[in-house]
């Protein structure tokens, strides 16, 4: 007779108690949104101007995400002299704006954690030349990460080195001597077409020349990497160019700043997973039919050959990569390699085109030490006037305009105090164009500020940053270098180049560096 009320009285105790637990996690959960997203920010903010480091005022959740956008809108319409080499308005607006206000060092917020901009170069300096792993690098999101590959470029400590020494036989004095050959078999079919075309014009003719970089960069780095695969591999070049897009433009959308929201079957979310699932199919079938054929033919001698060797569970008891690691070091390698190439190669084209009295002293180099032949590796290190143009190119328009690291701790970087979990910007555009490093003329197109090599061509030997510097620069920044002297050659001893009137001098960031309406460029042929 008491067991329906006993019964009752029990449910309610479970109903009593599950309710207290949800009102506890509500209230947890609750408490760590406040730290997270309101009192932890103040209190940052708080600590550095209490250190004399100031900012934009942070709002809840968004940062400053809001005036990022909003100033980037406003100039995307702008146009720029051909000769103004400052294009901090088109695609940094915010730090132009924040830099002016508050000094060359200064905190904002794209989201709740702080952001340290770096225009000190002796803090550069201490963040890049850190051995220890005090500054981890920093992925901008998800979105990017799978973009890019979690491959050299991202990871830190341990990891890093064991990729490191799978990749690094990639990048060997031997490999980068034959570099050349491959370079001018790919850029040899895009001048033939160039050729093909002044002859059916029977003069000069109109191009948009970064397209055509971006497809010889491509071939070049399928070839590279993949070898005999390299027209599947190509497929890969078009996919990521459309992922680069989405995932650059994610940065900017607050409700990405939403914890889950990536998660969610949003249109962008789903395209940029079928992207990255697209780049990662192409990649495992490549890997498997070197898998499938290394009984006949072997894994190869190129970069994917050379990392199969090393980590094929057959030939390794404990491989240094697994397959999924492999995949994307493939990607970093791929994307890394050839987007940085192909924006070079293109601002390169653009300072050659717009000076004339260059053009004619690089040719004259270029002639004398190689003539009609193909550049060899050799004949590349005798061209200084080519290397200090192309130095100033990269001083200038370097593809890459900021490097991110943060705080793995509670540290003090030049004399402040910086709290664990800061990222740390260093403003590569800025510190290029400061003129306490490299004089007044900072602003200006000067190739022979080189002619003493890149160590005396500033007053800081940290102020030239294109492949970043200290123990994690560019493992790339060779092959790139080779890659661009040889196409820059090659264009030489057959084209001279001027600027058509059609082109607008925009560019615009994508990760990296580009001209926002192409390079159109007028080419005609040259009897030597």
């Amino acid at each position: 007779q008491t067991f329906p009320y006993a019964h009752t009285m029990h449910v309610a105790m479970i109903w009593m108690v599950a309710a207290g637990v949800s009102v506890a996690l509500a209230s947890s959960w609750i408490l760590s949104a406040l730290w997270r997203y309101v009192w932890r920010p103040r209190a940052i903010t708080r600590a550095f101007r209490a250190q004399g480091v100031g900012g934009p005022d942070y709002r809840f959740l968004v940062g400053n995400i809001g005036e990022i956008k909003r100033l980037l809108i406003e100039s995307a319409g702008l146009v720029l002299d051909l000769g103004c080499h400052d294009y901090s308005a088109l695609v940094q607006p915010h730090f132009r704006k924040w830099m002016a206000q508050y000094g060359r060092t200064f905190v904002s917020w794209p989201g709740e954690k702080p952001e340290l901009f770096m225009g000190d170069v002796n803090m550069v300096k201490q963040v890049l030349s850190d051995r220890t792993g005090l500054f981890p690098k920093n992925p901008v999101n998800d979105h990017f990460t799978r973009l890019l590959g979690k491959g050299l470029i991202l990871i830190d400590g341990d990891e890093w080195k064991r990729h490191r020494k799978v990749v690094h036989p990639v990048f060997s004095v031997d490999k980068l001597k034959m570099l050349a050959m491959t370079v001018s078999d790919c850029v040899g079919l895009m001048l033939a077409d160039w050729e093909a075309k002044l002859e059916m014009n029977r003069g000069p003719v109109e191009i948009d020349i970064s397209c055509q970089f971006e497809e010889v960069a491509a071939d070049v780095i399928s070839h590279v990497a993949f070898g005999r695969n390299h027209k599947e591999a190509k497929e890969v070049y078009l996919v990521q160019k459309e992922l680069q897009f989405l995932a650059f433009n994610s940065i900017f959308n607050v409700l990405n700043l939403i914890p889950g929201f990536r998660y969610l079957p949003t249109k962008n979310n789903l395209k940029m997973h079928m992207l990255e699932k697209q780049v990662r199919s192409i990649l495992m079938n490549i890997i498997k039919n070197r898998v499938n054929c290394k009984d006949t033919v072997g894994y190869g001698n190129d970069m994917l050959g050379i990392i199969l060797n090393a980590c094929a569970p057959e030939h390794v008891q404990n491989p240094l990569m697994s397959m999924e690691e492999i995949i994307e070091e493939c990607k970093t390698f791929y994307l890394a390699g050839h987007e940085t190439t192909a924006q070079l190669l293109t601002w390169t084209m653009f300072l050659l085109s717009t000076h004339s009295e260059w053009q004619e002293k690089l040719r004259e180099e270029v002639v004398r030490e190689c003539g009609k032949d193909i550049p060899t590796d050799d004949k590349l290190n005798n061209m200084k006037l080519v290397n200090m143009f192309i130095l100033e190119t990269l001083r200038l328009y370097g593809p890459v305009t900021n490097i991110q690291r943060k705080t793995g701790s509670n540290l003090e970087l030049g004399g402040i105090k910086v709290p664990e979990g800061t990222i740390l910007s260093t403003p590569i555009k800025t510190i290029h164009r400061d003129k306490e490093l490299w004089g007044k003329d900072a602003e200006e197109f000067k190739p022979q500020r080189f002619e003493n090599g890149v160590g005396r061509a500033a007053k800081h030997p940290y102020a030239f940053l294109p492949f970043s510097i200290g123990p994690r620069a560019c493992i790339g920044q060779n092959f790139t270098m080779i890659e661009a002297k040889v196409v820059f050659a090659m264009i030489l001893q057959r084209f001279s180049v001027s600027l058509s009137p059609n082109y607008v001098h925009a560019p615009m960031d994508v990760f990296t560096i580009r001209p926002r309406y192409g390079l159109q460029v007028v080419i005609n042929s040259l009897q030597i």
